[in-house]
């Protein structure tokens, strides 16, 4: 009574209310910069059951703009790191921590367990999984999504209303457009969003009316603007999904297993027999000396499988890390597993050289 009191005292919650927000089971996907303000929400909040699942590990850019960690959290999975964090924030309600990928294995049985998914991911991949596997499942599916100074939210699959799927029926070609490790985000932004993506989870608990389902909510951090678009359901989308009965083989090696792999500075610092390869353009600067570095530009890459040393762990990096997760995609297909693409381009690299990390 006491820890609830403000939310009991409320007319249209009151004890009725915060009993169904006790009962209710959440699956939080991405503990990121919109993932944290979510889980620190709705975990408040006194949401029952809290599923957090996240296999990437912290790192110090994220303390940016990812409220619940800070320096003692840097080099832990981001999904353990949020449950010893939301455990002291209220340790009344049951969290679980999952520390892998969301992948088409997975995806099924955990959605089964909880009564809404929040997707706070950063990649279209993982995006048409969510929205598949909960189409599948029959669960809500709250969405938020920020790129530099913009943010957009909104309540997919619910009551009948429209899915992701429905707004945008294809995802786009693999690294065709860059992620905030390449392009920067304004650090408060995603607190704006998954506070209201947390509000989102708590309006469809409480069976509130004006949800966001069928409305796609736009806001620019910058002008401070809000702007709301409309949403149809497209059913002949939705049935395609139906009629599949198990995620498809199609996701395997397309849109929701993503191929590439990625290493952090501190990831890296780890590494042992390491190899680089810098696949910029001969013009681009500014250049890496070091003895262990191979410079094969991205134009003629897929013609020069041959000079590449497969015997070291080999790290690919660019100018910001797109063309690198494509190099990296083409040799894990050609049979050359053990590479990475560096996160964020030469620039970390460079950083990390620096403070000695290597």
């Amino acid at each position: 009574m006491s820890r609830y009191s403000r939310h009991i005292v409320l007319s249209d919650i009151g004890q009725k209310g915060q009993d169904m927000l006790s009962n209710a089971k959440v699956l939080v996907v991405g503990a990121g910069g919109l993932g944290c303000p979510v889980l620190q929400y709705i975990a408040a909040a006194g949401i029952g059951t809290i599923g957090i699942i996240d296999f990437d590990i912290v790192e110090e850019s994220n303390l940016q703009r990812q409220v619940l960690f800070g320096a003692n959290s840097l080099g832990m999975n981001k999904a353990i790191a949020a449950k010893i964090r939301l455990e002291d924030l209220n340790g009344t309600i049951s969290i679980n921590a999952i520390s892998e990928r969301l992948n088409k294995r997975n995806a099924l049985e955990l959605f089964s367990n909880y009564d809404i998914i929040v997707d706070g991911t950063d990649n279209f991949a993982t995006r048409y999984l969510i929205n598949d596997t909960a189409v599948l499942t029959n669960k809500p599916v709250v969405y938020g999504a920020i790129f530099k100074y913009e943010g957009q939210l909104s309540a997919f699959n619910y009551k009948n209303g429209p899915s992701y799927r429905c707004l945008f029926p294809n995802p786009p070609k693999s690294g065709s457009i860059a992620n905030c490790s390449e392009v920067g985000v304004l650090g408060v932004l995603p607190g704006i969003i998954g506070t209201m993506m947390a509000n989102e989870v708590l309006k469809i608990i409480l069976n509130f009316k004006h949800t966001l389902t069928g409305k796609l909510l736009c806001y620019n951090s910058k002008t401070t603007i809000f702007s709301t678009l409309r949403i149809h359901r497209n059913q002949t989308i939705i049935d395609d999904i139906l009629n599949r009965t198990v995620l498809a083989n199609e996701y395997e090696d397309s849109i929701c297993d993503v191929s590439f792999k990625e290493i952090s500075k501190i990831e890296l610092s780890k590494l042992k027999n390491v190899g680089f390869i810098d696949v910029r353009e001969n013009h681009e600067q500014p250049k890496l000396e070091i003895s262990n570095c191979q410079v094969i530009p991205w134009s003629i890459f897929q013609t020069q499988l041959g000079l590449i040393d497969s015997s070291k762990n080999l790290v690919v990096f660019c100018q910001t890390g797109i063309r690198s997760k494509k190099a990296v995609e083409f040799l894990i297909k050609k049979g050359i597993t053990n590479c990475f693409s560096f996160k964020g381009g030469i620039s970390p690299l460079i950083e990390s050289l620096k403070t000695k990390a290597l």
